[in-house]
């Protein structure tokens, strides 16, 4: 019972984030699951790909619509794009070793917050 309270606290904590800074799954749950709840790399990526099958974001991003902030056409190609893209990086992280995934992500996780920090 206490992880289910733990989950929602997680989740009401993403979507904060989320919806102030376009931040959650990658950034959020994923190191959250793996280091507060002890989930495998490839655990938690699978979790969080399968907490966006549902329509998570829809009332963040209709907030930001109603402000004129949401570009349908842009985020329908991405969408498009996401699907093949998603299809083809499952099938790749799942083959890999989970020390070798582990590296990967915290790569990918370093390289962004230095670019973000440090570059226009």
């Amino acid at each position: 019972m206490t992880n289910i309270f733990l989950y929602l606290v997680l989740g009401v904590c993403a979507g904060v984030l989320s919806g102030l800074v376009g931040i959650g799954g990658a950034t959020i749950i994923i190191p959250a699951l793996i280091f507060m709840f002890g989930l495998s790399q490839h655990m938690a990526q699978g979790t969080t790909l399968a907490l966006m099958v549902p329509p998570i974001g829809i009332l963040a991003a209709w907030t930001y619509y109603q402000k004129g902030f949401v570009d349908f056409k842009i985020a329908g190609f991405i969408c498009l794009g996401f699907l093949l893209g998603g299809l083809l990086g499952a099938k790749l992280a799942v083959g890999l070793p989970a020390p070798l995934l582990k590296k990967i992500f915290g790569v990918f996780l370093l390289v962004i917050s230095l670019k973000m920090i440090f570059f226009k």
